[in-house]
């Protein structure tokens, strides 16, 4: 292993092709470039992720501009850069003791971060009526809380500190109040327009992991009705569908032509939460979120809009930037557009399939990669690589091919004993499997 990463380091440097390198040191080259955007580029003063970085703009106008749901993801991708060697355990601990009590300091709102925060710590409103608690965005982070306080809890003292700082910031968020008294979870409240955004969170997309983590929590818990009758519908959220062979398993609130929708959804709720052998009466998962990652392989490979570019070795969409701005991009929204953490961040469901884009890209493409790796999202089809990074699409890279080459984050996340007693209270049940 020692020798595959100073292998990397060594072809990182020199700039030689990906083909002069082997798998492993490929994948340690792009987990540590990605990783970096969060440890190198992150904001200074909190330690959190940025929302953006753009390598063409300087200065950046929103760069101190932080999110909630990237710094989650940030701290996740820590500890696994800490196992990997690419940086110290204490120089980890230190950089996520400071972001807690940051944390801990930040604007609150029943115990919710907001989505976009300032370095002062005060809420950067998301858009007219978005000013306060983000519940999703919460349930990103405190998914990074849970598995970095597992890593730590049995360390050092001030490892232990740290771990009863992180529990205490999980413990504090108010998921029941985000119903409203219903069975179901409400994604936004604010102090000045209360529940004006009105956006319950019904049916499946990324929000599964907040259901999880509500239903877990040892101090605020959901009903259970919330998850079977809000999100899951009372099961009418099961979906007989299929498309290129593989079972769509359940809707995609309403995709339509190719029935699945952008593929974050099955990487932001899964950084931690272990899909294997998960199941319910509802779904199998991992059958899920492997055959929605395969579909988008299969939909590039057939590319009935014949866009240039797109093959096995080229695919993914998801939400990104694009020719017109930020979207979500799916088979039923395809503009052309290919963005990178699609196929990588499905490296645990796609290993042949993401490996082959992951060659593809740093063989043939280095002119899409920059300091933090691939940018955001390419065209080939017009000619379009903008040299920016999105947070919430950079830093779930490094923390999905961590889970394919070691299960250590969906091991640290999964060995809390809430997070057990939340799946028993949801009748979700954890199968042995292999990947």
């Amino acid at each position: 292993m020692i020798r595959y990463i100073a292998l990397g380091l060594l072809c990182a440097l020199l700039g030689s092709p990906a083909v002069a390198q082997s798998d492993e040191a490929l994948l340690d080259r792009v987990q540590q470039q990605t990783f970096n955007y969060f440890w190198e580029g992150g904001e200074p003063i909190s330690g959190a992720a940025p929302e953006r970085i753009h390598e063409d703009v300087y200065p950046q106008d929103d760069a101190d501009v932080v999110t909630s749901g990237g710094t989650g993801f940030g701290i996740m991708a820590t500890i696994a850069a800490i196992e990997r060697g690419y940086i110290s355990r204490k120089a980890g601990r230190k950089r996520l003791q400071k972001l807690a009590e940051w944390l801990r300091d930040a604007d609150r709102f029943h115990g919710a971060w907001a989505h976009w925060m300032y370095p002062s710590g005060k809420v950067k409103p998301f858009s007219r009526y978005d000013d306060g608690g983000d519940l999703v965005e919460t349930a990103f982070l405190v998914q990074g809380l849970i598995v970095a306080r597992q890593y730590f809890r049995k360390g050092n003292k001030k490892e232990r500190e740290l771990a009863e700082l992180l529990d205490q910031l999980w413990r504090e968020v108010e998921w029941s109040w985000y119903t409203q008294g219903e069975n179901v979870l409400y994604w936004h409240w604010s102090p000045t327009h209360e529940w004006r955004m009105n956006f319950a969170v019904t049916g499946y997309n990324e929000c599964t992991i907040m259901y999880i983590l509500a239903a877990a929590s040892p101090t605020h818990p959901i009903d259970p009705a919330a998850w079977h009758e809000g999100y899951m519908k009372d099961g009418e959220i099961v979906s007989n569908e299929s498309a290129y062979g593989y079972d769509v398993v359940l809707d995609h609130n309403g995709e339509q032509t190719i029935p699945v929708g952008p593929l974050f959804w099955a990487h932001y709720s899964f950084l931690g939460l272990n899909p294997q052998g998960l199941q319910d009466s509802y779904a199998d998962y991992w059958e899920l979120n492997r055959s929605h990652a395969l579909i988008h392989h299969a939909y590039a490979v057939e590319n009935p809009r014949e866009y240039k570019g797109y093959s096995e070795a080229c695919w993914g969409m998801t939400a990104s930037y694009s020719l017109g701005g930020y979207t979500a991009h799916a088979p039923s929204n395809d503009m052309g557009v290919i963005t990178p953490t699609a196929a990588l961040s499905s490296f645990p469901y796609t290993p042949d399939e993401s490996m082959a884009f992951l060659r593809h890209l740093y063989t043939n493409h280095p002119d899409y990669i920059g300091q933090y790796g691939p940018y955001d999202a390419f065209s080939e089809q017009s000619g379009w690589c903008p040299p920016c990074y999105l947070a919430i699409d950079q830093l779930p890279i490094p923390v999905m091919i961590e889970n394919y080459r070691s299960g250590l984050i969906w091991e640290l996340f999964m060995s809390a004993p809430e997070i057990q007693e939340g799946l028993k209270k949801l009748d979700i049940q954890k199968h042995t499997t292999t990947k």
